[in-house]
């Protein structure tokens, strides 16, 4: 379903992203992690057709990158991590933009949206009466991940898609990525709360400064490198442990 062959971004001087190559099947949810400026978020823009690569190639699901960019687009959904909308639209209004740029006809649209805004536990009312300005933090999200669902894409990319949401609404999202995958959808899900990240990911890809680090299921390498956890071996593989010294020798200077 994605295929990524030495996939590079430069913005200038700086390497972004550096040589990048993995394969993912359907039905597979994996792990994209990194600290801040891994990447990450770079080589997520270039596989949904936002940004284009310097060099090197990938597809999805046969579409290649650059030659078939719009073809690429209309199999992707994409959570990204700003969660911007068009804040002078209602949800509603969103929405119905959203399905009318995939071409879904209005009352097939209308019924999906029912369908996604009562499984996040909002209230048609919501939609119709508020502006997205208006709407919480959390609600927006919700809005956002509806959108990249509505058109139902084999192939979906998750940047932090859990900021914002409270506990319920977590537990929920974390649920439908699994029974996604279930059905064969690919996904891709990228976040920093690696907790969750060892829970729903059967893959993991870990990339620091553009380089890929690791690649592999979680237990078969935190075992291997004997962390114990996902979050102790993201530690130990981006320089973390050295953050946590730092902190620790700095708080000593609140000491009396």
């Amino acid at each position: 379903m994605i295929s990524v062959q030495q996939l590079t971004k430069k913005f200038g001087a700086q390497v972004a992203v550096d040589a990048l190559s993995f394969e993912v099947p359907a039905g597979q949810i994996v792990g994209f992690l990194g600290p801040n400026g891994a990447g990450k978020t770079t080589t997520l823009k270039m596989l949904t057709g936002m940004l284009e690569p310097t060099s090197g190639a990938a597809s999805i699901q046969g579409f290649d990158l650059v030659r078939q960019t719009l073809d690429v687009k209309r199999h992707v959904g994409f959570v990204p991590e700003s969660g911007a909308v068009f804040e002078s639209l209602t949800g509603l209004e969103y929405l119905q933009m959203v399905a009318a740029l995939y071409g879904i006809p209005g009352q097939a649209a209308l019924e999906r949206i029912k369908q996604f805004i009562a499984f996040f536990d909002l209230s048609f009312e919501t939609l119709t009466d508020k502006l997205l300005g208006a709407y919480s933090k959390g609600m927006r999200r919700k809005v956002v991940i509806t959108a990249a669902l509505l058109h139902n894409p084999p192939v979906v990319f998750f940047d932090e898609p859990l900021d914002g949401l409270d506990a319920n609404a977590a537990v929920g999202f974390k649920t439908l990525i699994q029974t996604l995958a279930r059905e064969g959808k690919t996904i891709v899900y990228s976040s920093h709360i690696l907790d969750v990240v060892e829970r729903v990911c059967e893959r993991v890809i870990i990339i620091d400064k553009g380089k890929m680090l690791l690649d592999g299921a979680p237990e078969e390498l935190v075992a291997a490198h004997g962390s114990g956890t996902l979050e102790r071996l993201f530690t130990q593989m981006t320089g973390g442990s050295e953050l946590e010294q730092r902190a620790a020798d700095f708080a000593k200077t609140f000491r009396p």
